[in-house]
């Protein structure tokens, strides 16, 4: 049997809510026909679908990145303001879309306030600069009085937005990007930009912008050039990346979680290693501002996609296996609170999104929206170490020999309650688990989302085929929480010292 070993006083750190955060990109069918549907039947009078609204609310999103993504990189705030009967249609040379520009800046700050999420800007430092990034955040921030908050106001908005986290770019080191730059031309147009924007608003959290993922030739090279510049002057350094079964090698995909681990180690001990140059006292914190499960080899790349009008774009559906893997990613984040401050589930709507639409139709939950809802909704303020001993191992021939169990758990003081976050990686052994406790805690709750089908799937006509299933052989035995793990398996396991459920 394993053991599972968690105590209050082994604490990784407090818990940013913004983990929690999901990105919007003018991608596919994220926002057209995703978020923004004028005409569908539950859209209100700003064109926001509420079935989706409500469905974001659920998802326990807190923070949501915009406009981009590769797109921001190609994009001119200005095309999306002000009368929208005047708005160009523009072509988007990131996906090869048409653009119409009906969904811009203030439309996404207005649906941001309904889905109660904080908007987090990334700017254009592709093809466009300092100026440019510097007259948004005026038009976004700043009080009237002054030309560009003046156009807020014409447009609708007499309160500036007060938007507080800003990306500076987008994977600037990717060749796929519009405008992109070595690590020395980004490092040296993130610190002007840097400095200029808080020249406007000296509170700003800044993000710049780290590896695309961990494969890129340029990886740890790049973080130390980017920070040695900017350093004092950015809040956070960002990561992206994405998983997907490769080559039938499921049981290193269900492992996805051990490459997220060490990406974000290397990342700490490269911002670390900068810390130490400087002989700084300021630790720098990590925004992985998009991670998801992507099946990648489904898509053509974007030269391989024909100019058009926009339409449906790695709309990815998920199985069983991969909400597990969601699932252990957030553990994963979870693991790291302690230096990953803001994370962003790519994408929100549609585009390798928890939540999936039919244009003028219905809207559902797909099987990763579960693990994400139930962990942003249960996760406590404090975030705790986890030690698993006696448990099986796996062997992967990406990682080699792991644990099968991955864990977490968070603690909130006021009142005692513990989640315990567990996934059981293997794909063939299930696990005995039993979690010691201290006198007087119960079990209140616990919730597995596993599938004798691994394959199976949510579908608009069968959109609940796939949810997390109460557990009902969990009890207290011997003063320890016990509890069978089938394999390929999420569970939550909610225990306190007393009271109602």
């Amino acid at each position: 049997m394993a053991r599972l070993v968690v105590d209050p006083a082994f604490v990784v750190g407090a818990l940013d809510r913004r983990l929690f955060g999901s990105f919007v990109e003018h991608m596919g069918r994220c926002v057209y026909t995703g978020i923004y549907e004028p005409g569908h039947a539950t859209a209100d009078p700003d064109g926001f679908r509420q079935d989706v609204l409500e469905l974001v609310r659920e998802l326990g999103v807190t923070t949501i990145r915009y406009p981009g993504g590769n797109f921001v990189s190609n994009y001119d705030w200005e095309d999306g303001v002000g009368p929208k009967e005047q708005r160009p249609r523009r072509l988007d040379l990131a996906w090869r879309a048409i653009e119409p520009n009906q969904f811009g800046t203030d439309e996404f700050v207005a649906w941001s306030r309904k889905a109660e999420v904080e908007p987090i800007w990334a700017v254009n430092l592709g093809t466009r600069g300092i100026k440019e990034a510097v007259e948004l955040l005026e038009y976004c921030n700043l009080p009237a009085g002054m030309e560009l908050p003046d156009r807020r106001v014409a447009n609708g908005t007499a309160e500036p937005h007060d938007i507080r986290v800003w990306c500076l770019g987008n994977e600037m080191d990717g060749p796929w990007q519009i405008g992109h730059k070595t690590a020395e031309e980004y490092a040296r147009l993130a610190e002007e930009t840097a400095n200029a924007m808080r020249r406007v608003d000296p509170g700003l959290e800044l993000v710049a912008c780290g590896s695309s993922n961990a494969g890129m030739a340029t990886f740890g090279e790049w973080e130390r050039v980017v920070l040695e510049r900017t350093y004092d002057l950015v809040d956070h350094i960002s990561l992206h990346a994405y998983y997907e079964p490769k080559n039938g090698d499921q049981a290193s995909f269900l492992a996805a979680s051990e490459e997220m681990d060490r990406f974000i180690s290397s990342v700490v001990a490269t911002a670390d290693h900068v810390k130490a140059l400087k002989r700084s006292d300021k630790e720098m914190s990590l925004s992985f501002d998009e991670w998801n499960v992507w099946y990648q080899q489904h898509f053509p790349g974007e030269l391989g996609l024909d100019i058009r009008e926009v339409g449906p774009l790695i709309e990815d559906t998920y199985t069983v296996d991969d909400a597990v893997v969601v699932g252990s990613l957030l553990i994963t984040l979870l693991r790291h609170a302690d230096r990953v401050k803001i994370a962003c589930l790519a994408q929100l709507v549609n585009v390798i999104g928890p939540i999936r639409t039919e244009p003028d139709g219905r809207a559902w939950r797909q099987t990763i929206f579960h693990p994400f809802a139930l962990t942003a909704k249960y996760a406590g303020p404090t975030v705790l170490r986890t030690a698993v001993t006696g448990g099986p191992d796996v062997d992967t021939a990406a990682f080699g020999r792991i644990p099968a169990l991955w864990s977490t758990a968070t603690y909130d003081e006021s009142t005692g309650e513990l989640s315990v976050f567990v996934v059981n990686r293997s794909e063939t052994d299930k696990v005995d688990l039993e979690v010691p406790l201290a006198p007087g805690y119960r079990v209140v709750e616990h919730l597995a989302l596993h599938d004798d089908d691994r394959a199976a799937v949510n579908t608009v006509d069968n959109p609940d085929r796939v949810v997390p299933r109460p557990v009902d052989d969990t009890g207290i035995v011997n003063g320890s929480c016990t509890a069978t793990l089938p394999p390929a398996s999420w569970h939550l396991i909610r225990l306190s010292p007393g009271g109602t459920p």
